[in-house]
């Protein structure tokens, strides 16, 4: 697969990972977390906001991999 296109799979693979996962993230904190107090939506929003680079990892190591010859 050429490199420029397997660029822009990912970075489409990427935006709609971040989409997604942000709608997600809120919903269940809007619907589980409406009660809890302000550092438990600290702690959810700061886990939730960094967990979503797991999945980046490996859409942009799959970037980043030289094409086979």
């Amino acid at each position: 697969m050429p490199v420029r296109l397997k660029k822009l799979i990912g970075v489409v693979v990427l935006l709609a990972l971040v989409v997604v996962y942000a709608v997600f993230a809120t919903a269940f904190a809007s619907l589980r977390l409406a009660d809890a107090p302000g550092w438990v939506h600290l702690v959810y929003f700061v886990v939730t906001g960094l967990f979503w680079i797991v999945p980046a990892m490996f859409v942009i190591r799959w970037m980043q991999r030289e094409p086979r010859a």
